[in-house]
């Protein structure tokens, strides 16, 4: 929401050229604006309210204006309060947006720079330009290049990956097939079109079964663990798929992968420069009520879970993580940041599981972890996201 468009809008602004007593131009600067934008109509609501207390917190206010706008379970978006502690999740309850009358409007057109917002019975009140919005949402309509689309109509910059490599990543499906004709390493899989199950379960169940056992039934776009189940008899394939059903009519399943699980974090580089690899983490579940790394283990029972950052590997698997990382997110096109998600299995293989254009951003979640004890704190990892959207064009690029 510059000025001009394609131009960041950081740039130093010369004043008074003509001074006559030959004096240098005198320079200027803005603050940027930032929208943090987080909420919207997913399963992953309330973890996106977590990450924008996160990132809300780490904001340099002498450096940025700060603009808070959530987006509530049906899709308004409002005005929402930027305290930090708003947005926390505290003794188990999940924070969410609440709609009110004052209704947030981006810009209707690429000369029309200003948000506005509007209160039935009122004239709209412009809120003045946004020079970047930070989406911090999970999921469909905020993760899978719905909002990103919105953005680039707009000509807003926006932190993260594009309209593209965010479909990808967000579609388990269709990301298995960009790695794999990439030549990255994914484990089998199958995927259940909708209604496919339904509509002959002796059929699907036979196209599963040469996958073995345990299997990972998972809806195929969606995020945090939700609806995510581990199969060790076909018996409960049935009700494996209705739950995943219950998030996405398309459905993937995976052989279950004997393996360490270990993530990477990927952050974009700076003028056509490639993508930087933080040191690896690992997911430990200790706690013997989880089966896998789901959604209650990640986000409500902290003690049933070690992170463990840096993992302990060995310096060649290290790199070859690092490296795996990097190429995946080359291979969807990424930008601005992403998890990378790998098991290491006993002989030192690396296969790639899945790519989070949008992970948890929390201090406390693996990929801000990664990066800190890669020497990059929390608060610089936030203000390097902002400047490599603040330096990136809008459009084709």
């Amino acid at each position: 929401m510059n000025a001009t468009p394609n131009t960041p809008a950081s740039s130093d602004v010369p004043t008074d050229p003509t001074s006559d007593d030959g004096a240098q131009w005198v320079l200027t600067t803005h603050r940027p604006r930032v929208m943090v934008l987080f909420g919207g109509r997913s399963g992953e609501h309330a973890i996106s309210c977590a990450t924008a207390g996160g990132v809300l917190r780490a904001l340099d206010r002498e450096r940025y204006d700060v603009l808070a706008v959530g987006i509530t379970p049906t899709g308004r978006w409002v005005l929402a309060d930027d305290d930090p502690d708003r947005w926390a999740i505290t003794d188990g309850e999940l924070p969410q947006v609440e709609d009110t009358t004052a209704h947030v409007l981006l810009p209707q057109a690429v000369d029309d720079r200003d948000v506005q917002v509007l209160v039935p019975g009122e004239l709209a009140r412009a809120l003045g330009p946004v020079d970047v919005v930070f989406p911090l949402l999970h999921g469909p309509f905020g993760e899978d290049g719905t909002l990103q689309g919105m953005l680039e109509l707009a000509d807003v910059r926006y932190v993260g990956a594009g309209v593209l490599a965010s479909a990808v990543g967000m579609d388990k499906h269709m990301m298995k097939l960009v790695l794999a004709g990439h030549g990255l390493p994914v484990g089998p899989f199958v995927v259940l079109a909708p209604g496919e199950y339904d509509q002959d379960p002796a059929a699907a169940s036979a196209k599963i079964k040469p996958l073995g056992l345990p299997l990972f039934v998972k809806p195929a776009r969606a995020g945090s663990s939700l609806g995510i189940s581990r199969v060790d008899d076909l018996a409960d394939l049935p009700a494996a798929v209705a739950a995943a059903a219950q998030h996405d009519p398309k459905i993937v399943v995976e052989a279950g992968i004997e393996g360490r699980e270990i993530e990477c974090g990927v952050l974009g580089g700076h003028d056509g420069q490639r993508a930087r690899a933080s040191l690896p983490g690992e997911i430990i579940v200790t706690g013997d009520e989880h089966d896998f790394y789901d959604f209650e283990a990640k986000y409500l029972d902290e003690g049933g879970v070690s992170l463990v950052c840096p993992a302990d590997l060995p310096d060649d698997v290290v790199a070859q993580v690092r490296d795996v990382a990097v190429r995946t997110f080359e291979a969807v096109g990424c930008e601005g940041l992403a998890r990378v998600d790998v098991f290491v299995t006993p002989d030192g293989d690396v296969v790639v599981n899945e790519i989070n254009t949008m992970p948890g951003f929390t201090p406390f979640s693996m990929y801000p972890r990664m990066w800190q004890a890669s020497g990059l704190e929390y608060g610089d990892l936030v203000d390097e996201l902002v400047q490599l959207a603040l330096h990136r064009p809008t459009g084709l690029r």
